[in-house]
């Protein structure tokens, strides 16, 4: 968690940079060019990579087998889409509207070969118990990446410049990859076509999960593409902006909860797993109510500030765009796969394609960008819908008790109290925008966490756990400056 955590803010700075070198046509390619790189690194892994986690933990004598099995896999998928998007460049580029793209296509498939070969590499980490090394792996690749990707438009602002920093990254990935593999399993590598079927059975129901769920993401940004040019998707773009924050707690409490709950489930304490999604939920509110809250009050600043008064348009965008954050406090496919849901969490992601691949021309044509957002609120708003009909079914009971709604309620009223006092100070202000937007983000925060600790929204034996926590902080750093004072002495 700590190794990604870096990473994302590294990465997190890399458009904010780009806005200010290219142009929006230039900045929207680039954001194309990703778009189909992540697309297709997703359905390319034919879940072989999260395959590794199940094999090696139960059969680590052939490790080495099932790893270089995933990588021969990884990288023949690799090489089939560097030969598609290097045959059909001009198609891709045609249906997508921008014939800047069609150079830029075979660089994005050699980066994609490459690191789809090299796919496997932290997950072998893990599943071998070397969580430090994948912490470290995580985070340097993610710097390497950002250092060899951002250097050359610094010296020449090309979007082939940039692809040359990327693909030269991921070479040395993938040799890092080789190495550590040679490394960790002493040479005792080699191909089995008996685990190779051991492993593309178990993947495949999952990779149908993982090929539905790709699609309801990235088929608004696919749909925005046909219908505007490359600098209009730059305005989409910039507005639906990814807060490392909510996929980082919400993928971390949702892991936690999922262990937790399927202990419980073995004990055959059901009351226990209710009690936990209950305790889930309000904690994940307790984070993303306030920061969906504080991310309106401050959308204008917080664009324009990252993106330039260029981006302006995004600003709307970015508002709708942020309240999808707030489903994230149900983590509904967690609680579902600790049921074994699988195929209902499958027909879900398809619902939601359904949905959006029905209504999104209509959408775009009434609403414009505005209706991309809306429709995938509305997508996500329908799968959690669902999902909580299910669980209804599952556990029993009356929709009144699927969520602990009174406590949600009060939580979304104490965040919804909380933007009146940011705003007056907002319109009360006259400064420049970077302190506007300190001063705003800072008088929500405390008037949220005044009125969250006034209506003991957090209880207080998790007041007291904080406390605890804070004291730790603040002794370690009173010895370490009575250490320093007694060292100047000497």
């Amino acid at each position: 968690m700590a190794g990604r955590g870096l990473g994302l803010v590294v990465s997190f700075c890399v458009p904010i940079v780009l806005v200010r070198i290219f142009d929006q046509a230039e900045f929207g390619t680039y954001k194309q060019v990703f778009l189909i790189y992540g697309t297709l690194f997703g359905i390319a892994q034919l879940g072989m990579a999260e395959s590794l986690y199940y094999f090696l933990p139960r059969n680590p004598r052939e490790g080495g087998r099932y790893v270089l099995n995933s990588m021969v896999a990884l990288t023949a998928a690799g090489a089939v889409c560097l030969v598609a998007l290097a045959t059909a460049g001009s198609p891709i580029a045609q249906w997508l509207g921008n014939s800047r793209l069609l150079p830029l296509l075979p660089f994005i498939g050699l980066y994609l070969l490459l690191m789809l070969a090299s796919a496997g590499m932290e997950i072998a980490m893990i599943s071998r118990g070397r969580c430090g090394w994948a912490a470290v792996s995580y985070a340097c690749s993610d710097v390497l990446r950002v250092v060899l990707m951002m250097a050359p438009v610094l010296v020449r602002p090309d979007l082939t410049w940039l692809l040359l920093g990327v693909v030269s990254f991921a070479l040395l990935r993938f040799c890092a990859a080789l190495w550590y593999l040679r490394h960790e399993f002493d040479g005792d590598l080699a191909t089995d076509a008996g685990l190779l079927k051991q492993q593309l059975a178990y993947a495949a129901p999952f990779q149908l999960y993982v090929l539905a769920h790709i699609a309801q993401e990235t088929l608004p940004q696919f749909a925005v593409s046909y219908y505007f040019d490359a600098a209009t998707f730059a305005i989409y773009a910039v507005g639906c902006l990814p807060i490392p924050l909510v996929d980082l707690v919400a993928t971390s409490m949702g892991s936690v909860m999922m262990v937790r709950m399927g202990e419980e489930i073995r004990e055959g304490h059901r009351n226990a797993v209710v009690s936990m999604w209950y305790d889930t939920t309000r904690k994940l509110a307790l984070i993303f109510f306030p920061l969906v809250g504080m991310l309106l009050v401050t959308a204008h600043e917080l664009i324009t500030l990252l993106f330039t008064e260029a981006y302006l348009d995004s600003v709307p965008i970015f508002m709708i765009w942020s309240c999808v954050f707030l489903f994230a406090v149900i983590p509904m496919d967690g609680l579902l796969r600790v049921y074994a849901q699988n195929r209902f969490l499958l027909m879900l992601n398809l619902i939601r394609v359904l949905l959006i691949a029905v209504f999104i021309h209509w959408f775009l044509s009434d609403m414009k960008l505005i209706g991309a957002v809306l429709i995938t609120v509305l997508a996500t708003a329908v799968g959690k819908g669902l999902g909580l009909a299910r669980m209804r079914g599952l556990w029993q009971v009356g929709l009144a008790k699927v969520l602990p709604w009174s406590t949600l309620g009060t939580i979304g009223t104490v965040a919804t109290a909380a933007v009146l006092p940011a705003l007056l100070v907002k319109w009360g202000l006259e400064v420049s925008t970077l302190p506007l937007l300190v001063a705003t983000g800072l008088v929500y925060v405390a008037s949220y966490l005044a009125m969250a600790f006034g209506f003991e929204l957090v209880p207080r034996s998790e007041r007291a756990l904080l406390a605890g926590y804070l004291r730790r902080g603040s002794l370690g750093q009173s010895k370490a400056a009575r250490e320093a004072q007694w060292k100047a002495v000497r």
